[in-house]
């Protein structure tokens, strides 16, 4: 079963005075790529946070945010008064002489300005912590089973198209005969009109026109297109992890259907061809979000 690299998860807990949301965002990439967005207080546990994401996830672009709402006051935050009085201390001189006598005015000028609010920063609680890292997990968890829901979609449709592609690889068959026939026919004429200009051959004419006709035919072609639309398929059902080798296994199963289509010699062999490379291309699309 095949998992996407699209996904996204989210998970809270609410402690003393707080409550933390945690968001997992997840989209596709060739490796493991991570965005941490952690309030100051978290940052010490930047690489326990990665190395669980590595150890579940895989690759993926992914994001993660920590949103921290406090449910009241918070007690690591103070009025920093001497900053405020030096701010004091240098605009009213400026106030006095455009006018302003509010003191309020003043203030209402100074307390948006930096530093004017002193933030302590709070010691991790491991206690706490605990509690914090399952939520991580549990946000972890939610966004791998979304992935999972979107590789069941992913699979779906790319099986769907690979059987598309066998069903038009069985319509060429009718053609194959009627073509070598044609172009054989075709041979012929052009060699019966020239017959009186030149000397003919008639032994080494037999043995170029089998060695043509040979050079046309595409029976090894459609089957090693059947074998790699086989292994692609047991790929999918059997192992995790696949996107990069189902990569490789389409580059096989385009590589057989441009041999096809350079031997086709037949425009319906074309038309199907085309539509195959059509459907191939949309697998391809796909893959790119496979883990």
């Amino acid at each position: 079963m095949i998992k996407s690299m699209t996904g996204f998860g989210k998970a809270t807990c609410e402690l003393s005075g707080k409550k933390i949301s945690i968001e997992i965002k997840s989209l596709n990439s060739k490796q493991l790529d991570v965005n941490m967005r952690l309030p100051n207080i978290y940052r010490e546990k930047d690489l326990v946070l990665r190395n669980e994401l590595a150890n579940k996830l895989g690759r993926g672009k992914v994001d993660v945010g920590f949103y921290v709402d406090f449910l009241g006051a918070e007690k690591n935050a103070s009025i920093n008064s001497q900053v405020i009085e030096t701010y004091y201390n240098q605009i009213s001189p400026i106030a006095d002489k455009l006018g302003i006598k509010e003191n309020t005015d003043i203030l209402r000028a100074i307390m948006p300005l930096p530093d004017t609010v002193k933030i302590e920063q709070a010691e991790l609680d491991e206690g706490e912590w605990k509690l914090i890292f399952e939520t991580f997990k549990n946000a972890l968890k939610n966004l791998i089973s979304f992935r999972a829901q979107e590789g069941e979609v992913l699979q779906k449709d790319v099986i769907a198209r690979i059987n598309k592609i066998r069903t038009y690889q069985k319509a060429v068959e009718p053609f194959e005969k009627e073509r070598i026939e044609k172009v054989r026919t075709r041979i012929l004429d052009q060699l019966n009109e020239l017959q009186e200009k030149i000397n003919l051959d008639q032994n080494r004419f037999e043995q170029e026109m089998i060695f043509y006709l040979e050079k046309l035919d595409i029976t090894e072609e459609k089957v090693r297109l059947t074998n790699h639309l086989d292994y692609f398929i047991e790929t999918i059902e059997k192992e995790e992890l696949v996107g990069k080798k189902l990569g490789f296994i389409t580059q096989e199963i385009g590589r057989e259907i441009n041999t096809m289509g350079s031997k086709a010699n037949h425009s319906e062999i074309q038309k199907l061809v085309i539509q195959m490379k059509d459907e191939l291309e949309k697998i391809k699309e796909q893959n790119l979000n496979v883990l």
